[in-house]
């Protein structure tokens, strides 16, 4: 499906899957609003795009994990003129640890940034898409929010959890107004978040097969533009879901507290 002459905002542009939804969306002709705290990166994503696909690229440099961050961030959007058509909320960040281990304010900024901006940023962007009858966001979980708890990744297996509810919700309560949500959760995956959260050295990360990011992005973009409310990118990430959730979860918690291990 082409989507030119849309504008897509995407958070945590910088690298990762977040720098490969806005490849994908720049060739399929999007103007771009490109969100991330590392003003460097999304100046020479930015180049490079607009050199690649002759289209209007917008770069914010903010950090989510402030408190109403999101507020902050849709004020500059709003005072760009220019209507958001895609929302993509691919910010994100996890800790491993011990909860009681980890510094009390990174676990603040964690959910501020995976709960909270997430959640206010659909809040700011349906209202005109409704209005317009038109538009689609994309959220990123994780696989993790199919599982039952992460000992030793507590608040972000939490926080996936909460992403993959909220959107089953609101996907359901968008249906027939022209506006969709999806959700999308990846399992492991080849960006930095292993080596910024720690998670590298764990067993669920030095054991599991690392997904290709842009296939991870495409797959997802495809979900979004079929309207599909959940979409579990791979053969052995739906596996690894439907055994997730299968009772008794006490069993998929043991496993992870056993996978969260060095």
């Amino acid at each position: 499906m082409q989507t030119t002459k849309q504008t897509a905002l995407v958070t945590g542009a910088s690298s990762g899957l977040g720098a490969e939804f806005a490849r994908l969306l720049a060739a399929r002709g999007c103007d771009l609003i490109l969100v991330a705290r590392r003003a460097a990166k999304l100046e020479e994503l930015a180049v490079g795009l607009k050199s690649a696909h002759s289209i209007k690229v917008e770069i914010i440099t903010h950090d989510l994990g402030q408190p109403h961050a999101a507020d902050a961030l849709w004020a500059k959007v709003v005072q760009g003129g220019r209507p958001v058509d895609i929302l993509i909320n691919n910010a994100g960040i996890g800790l491993a640890g011990e909860f009681t281990g980890i510094d009390a304010k990174a676990t603040e900024a964690t959910l501020e940034l995976d709960v909270v901006a997430l959640t206010m940023l659909c809040r700011h962007a349906l209202p005109p898409m409704l209005e317009r009858k038109q538009g689609r966001i994309l959220n990123v979980a994780s696989l993790t929010g199919m599982q039952g708890g992460g000992p030793g990744m507590a608040v972000y297996y939490a926080a996936k959890s909460y992403v993959l509810s909220f959107t089953r919700g609101l996907a359901r309560e968008l249906r027939g107004s022209g506006v969709t949500a999806t959700v999308l959760c990846p399992g492991t995956t080849r960006t930095e978040f292993d080596t910024v959260s720690g998670a590298g050295k764990l067993r669920l990360f030095r054991w599991l097969p690392l997904a290709d990011a842009r296939k991870v992005a495409e797959s997802g973009l495809n979900a979004m533009f079929a309207g599909r409310a959940v979409h579990v990118p791979g053969l052995l990430n739906k596996v690894l879901a439907v055994a997730g959730e299968l009772p008794p979860r006490s069993i998929s918690v043991e496993v992870n507290r056993f996978l969260l291990r060095s």
